[in-house]
């Protein structure tokens, strides 16, 4: 057990928190019907982006399926070399 905390003293210095205020909950969202369409609509959740200086509310709306993926991935900090970069919200 010392050796594995010996260890993770390696990446001492490294931060593992983002230096910006987290996400906010996001507020219950009710999902309407979707519109009549041709095309086939899949619903886009509401979400929060980052502006650079706090978190703004998009609404969630129905958009095409076609050129997106199957899952939605909500927007998220992420540690770069550089410091913290925000990734937006997208499909996967």
């Amino acid at each position: 057990m010392f050796v594995a905390c010996a260890l993770a003293g390696c990446v001492a210095g490294v931060p593992t928190e983002s230096p910006y205020p987290p996400i906010p909950q996001a507020p219950a969202e009710i999902i309407p019907k979707p519109p009549p369409s041709g095309d086939t609509l899949v619903w886009q959740p509401g979400h929060y982006e980052w502006n650079g200086a706090g978190y703004v509310w998009y609404p969630g709306q129905y958009v095409t399926q076609d050129g997106h993926g199957t899952l939605w991935q909500p927007g998220y900090w992420r540690q770069t070399r550089s410091g913290w970069a925000w990734q937006p919200g997208h499909w996967v």
